[in-house]
């Protein structure tokens, strides 16, 4: 799956037709998207049926010109999830594929060997899962539960390990590119020692991939149970928020009737007041565990391109890291004082 081959076999000018004829073609796009999403997907992506496969193509030709040596997957469908992320803004849409791609790249301890079997310990503490069910507006539910993490076990990158193959496996689906998630973060029990492993280093890297470096749509944030302490930890993340994202961020407290004026009580487990049963992780671990052969290309092995400049990269370097360090310590006493 090399950039330079794929960008080889769909520039319109590599090639006679006859030597494209002898090589093979990709998978053939065919639209899953009910009629009421197309309808969505219109009216809130700007995504005009009759154009998608030409928009994908325009995507497909410059990251061909522009960046020839990315390495990335040029099939439609996978180029479509960058689209629909950005409103089918070309430019756009292919920045957050130059930064999805220099995300996994630069962060090795989170890309590496990036499996389901390599995070099974995570899945099965219930750090993170999936409810069954979806929303009313079609929108899968993140669970996130920090108490669950032990960190003599594995470091915080574990987690974040998790989360990122968790969000992969749902992006595959086009009503989720369609009509994003809703995240669930239950921090009942979290403490000052699990606080200070999430410094703003981890922070900035996390935020960024979310928010420029993956093309999800995350529409809201419910975070329950948060101690006092998350108001420090809110304050490590907040600077690295756009005001958007920011504004999707809900705090209910312990406050369960708060939390199902936005989540409705039929597809929450008992545990947040609802009547869908027992939090159960075990039909997401099989379903995730079971999608190993998605995940065998590690694109974090891909040399960078070299026309990658630095201001481009959503994770600098050393700068950074003293920069964030230098926060992390300004940033101590606040939690403190919050604890």
């Amino acid at each position: 799956m090399s950039g330079e081959s794929d960008c080889t076999r769909t520039s319109p000018s590599a090639g006679s037709p006859s030597d494209n004829e002898l090589l093979p073609d990709r998978p053939k796009y065919v639209c899953t998207l009910s009629p009421d999403l197309v309808t969505k997907a219109r009216e809130e992506l700007q995504e005009k049926p009759e154009w998608r496969l030409r928009d994908v193509q325009a995507l497909r030709d410059m990251v061909c010109k522009d960046y020839p040596s990315l390495g990335t997957c040029l099939d439609d469908a996978f180029l479509l999830r960058f689209l629909r992320a950005r409103k089918f803004d070309y430019d756009r849409a292919l920045q957050l594929l130059v930064n999805y791609h220099t995300c996994r790249r630069t962060w090795p301890e989170v890309f590496s060997n990036l499996k389901p079997s390599a995070i099974k310990p995570v899945l099965e503490s219930g750090f993170v899962t999936v409810l069954p069910h979806r929303d009313p507006q079609g929108r899968h539910v993140v669970c996130i539960r920090p108490d669950r993490w032990t960190p003599s076990n594995y470091p915080i990158t574990e987690n974040i390990r998790a989360i990122y193959l968790t969000l992969e496996k749902l992006i595959q689906s086009e009503e989720t590119q369609v009509n994003g998630i809703v995240i669930l973060a239950d921090y009942k029990g979290v403490s000052l020692s699990k606080a200070s492993h999430f410094g703003p280093f981890v922070a900035k890297k996390v935020i960024g991939i979310l928010q420029d470096g993956f093309p999800i749509r995350i529409k809201a944030v419910n975070i329950i149970n948060e101690p006092r302490i998350f108001k420090g930890i809110f304050a490590i993340i907040k600077p690295f928020l756009k005001e958007k994202i920011a504004n999707r961020f809900f705090l209910h407290g312990c406050d369960l009737n708060s939390l199902h004026q936005n989540i409705p009580p039929v597809i929450l487990p008992e545990e947040y007041g609802g009547t869908a049963g027992k939090l159960d992780i075990s039909a997401w671990n099989e379903l995730l565990l079971a999608s190993e052969e998605d995940f065998l290309y590690d694109f974090s092995e891909l040399v960078l391109p070299c026309d990658s400049s630095p201001h481009e990269l959503l994770v600098s370097g050393d700068a950074d890291e003293k920069q964030c360090d230098d926060s992390l310590r300004g940033m101590k006493p606040q939690l403190y004082y919050c604890y």
